[in-house]
């Protein structure tokens, strides 16, 4: 089994204080930190995602510009390239980032599959490439970014988690929907502790088929 993990959106600007700060977002960012400090060979392959946003248009009409934004479809200008709100939170260590995503250049882009490497390479290309089959996924937002992302790593084949406890989201009733959502659809939502016992559990040899029967 060939595990990734996604770490969505963990940007200054989907954090407090940031022009989209959500809740939550810069205990997000420490927490993730743990789960890799702790469990440093879990993931046979860590990617992250970013937006990554053009600051010279409205990106196909994702800022709003002409109205107030609705915060549904429209969204105030956030995570423009090159700028402290495009950069990662400082509470995320990147230093175990392996693959590293911009999406929304120019266009609305909330899942990870939207984006690409530097060198173009798509996210489900990369999967394919490196055999993977199981994905955790955390950051921000529950209810946009993360849940488009679980949502396509499953129509991509994929075994998802997402971890509750490393994810924030804009508003919760909306994130609750979205965690039905994910459930409904396959994914499995459960606490990064558990999901720690659980891969321990995995990780315990079966020795009962090599034990000879009396």
């Amino acid at each position: 089994m060939t595990r990734a993990l996604f770490i969505i959106d963990v940007q200054n600007d989907f954090t407090e204080g940031g022009a989209l700060g959500v809740d939550g977002g810069a205990a997000v960012a420490a927490g993730v930190s743990s789960l890799l400090e702790r469990h440093p060979e879990a993931y046979d392959v860590v990617f992250a995602s970013r937006d990554w946003h053009d600051g010279a248009n409205d990106n196909c009409g994702h800022f709003a510009t002409d109205a107030a934004p609705d915060f549904v479809d429209t969204w105030p200008a956030h995570c423009v390239s090159g700028t402290s709100g495009a950069d990662y939170h400082p509470d995320l260590v990147t230093d175990g980032i392996d693959v590293h995503i911009r999406k929304g250049q120019g266009v609305p882009a909330y899942s990870i599959f939207e984006g690409t490497t530097e060198d173009g390479e798509t996210v489900a290309e990369l999967l394919t490439a490196r055999g993977v089959t199981t994905i955790d996924i955390v950051g921000i937002a529950t209810d946009y970014c993360v849940r488009a992302s679980a949502l396509d790593a499953v129509e991509h084949g994929q075994h998802v988690r997402v971890l509750t406890d490393l994810v924030a989201g804009v508003a919760a009733e909306s994130s609750a929907a979205a965690l039905a959502e994910l459930a409904h659809a396959g994914v499995e939502i459960t606490a990064s502790d558990a999901a720690d016992a659980a891969d321990a559990a995995d990780a315990v040899p079966d020795d009962s088929a090599s034990t000879p029967a009396d």
